[in-house]
């Protein structure tokens, strides 16, 4: 008996301090990446910051690898390429819905390279648009090997319109009488099951039960998490088939943070059906790099002088990704 008491105390342990954990993830910084860093969104705000390595090293129309986003649940992508002896950092912007646009401020900082700081204003449309060039000061790299070289990029949300989807199930004070608790993340009300969202998350469950200070709260505040994602997290949980392109992830991302194995199950196929596609899309990718013509010996590349020229807005006619990019060009 001594020992599965031992044993209990442990386990309830553990969970509190992965709680504390991920409370302090949340609440700070999410680390994606050795080399790449993402400071927990606010409302409308996030910031990412990523070393790019052995840049000297690429030839003409090479890739990086792409650098994860999951912000908002349209921000996918941060990337370097280079092409006709120019680099280019860029990043993507999903816009599924058909009258989709976010408006933003984007403040692009390199580090280490006289801590260059450039900020512009953009729309990501899915409509086709002319691309817009805003033009910057000429910043030369004296004496320095463009090598490795961080890039810090501040986005702000100013407008975001056309990404409300349609509520499949409603959490509002209508459900008030089937309800013992209220979850609030960014002033919106979700009126829940408190004992339903324990038996189906670990994390609740320490939070209802575990003896912390909001298990005695009839209103208990969420931070670090999107109210408009969470409320798509809770429609699958509570049963509703609420996963598409727009909402995955989202709910992916929070049913990791609350670990919820339920809502894992549920988007898992809808993962799975994408992976043939995301693949199919990385081998194109690949088997281009391979064709390219190697071109001029990288380590005469590395010699030359760059300086930050532009950043330019990159529709595709493809797909539904826009892109603001910054480019390194040779400054002769």
């Amino acid at each position: 008996v001594a020992a599965e008491t031992e044993e209990i105390k442990n386990s309830q342990k553990q969970i509190a301090e992965k709680l504390q954990s991920i409370e302090d993830a949340i609440s700070k910084m999410s680390i994606l990446s050795k080399n790449t860093s993402h400071a927990a969104p606010e409302a409308n705000r996030f910031m990412v910051k990523h070393e790019f390595k052995k840049l000297s090293k690429m030839f003409d129309g090479d890739y990086s690898e792409d650098v994860p986003l999951s912000f908002f649940s349209h921000f996918r992508w941060l990337g370097v390429e280079r092409m006709d002896d120019r680099f280019t950092f860029y990043i993507s912007c999903e816009t599924k819905q058909h009258n989709m646009s976010i408006e933003t401020e984007l403040k692009f900082r390199l580090i280490g390279y006289n801590n260059i700081t450039k900020t512009m204003k953009h729309g990501y449309l899915r409509k086709k648009t002319i691309d817009d060039t805003l033009e910057l000061e000429d910043i030369e790299d004296e004496g320095q090997v463009l090598d490795n070289l961080t890039l810090e990029v501040e986005v702000e949300i100013i407008k975001m319109t056309g990404s409300k989807k349609e509520k499949m199930r409603t959490f509002d004070e209508s459900q008030k009488d089937v309800s013992d608790v209220v979850l609030v993340v960014q002033d919106t009300q979700f009126y829940v099951s408190e004992m339903y969202l324990a038996s189906q998350s670990t994390y609740l469950k320490t939070l209802f039960l575990g003896g912390f200070s909001e298990s005695k709260k009839s209103e208990i505040a969420l931070t670090g998490i999107d109210a408009d994602e969470f409320q798509h997290f809770l429609e699958v949980l509570y049963g509703e088939f609420s996963i598409d392109d727009f909402t995955v992830e989202g709910i992916l991302l929070i049913a990791d943070f609350y670990d919820t194995p339920m809502v894992a199950k549920k988007y898992e196929m809808f993962l799975f059906r994408k992976i043939e596609t995301l693949n199919s899309v990385t081998f194109r990718r690949k088997e281009a790099k391979g064709k390219k013509e190697m071109g001029k010996d990288p380590t005469e590349f590395r010699k030359k002088t760059f300086i930050l020229k532009s950043c330019v807005k990159n529709e595709s006619k493809s797909t539904n990704y826009s892109q603001i990019v910054c480019s390194l060009e040779k400054a002769f």
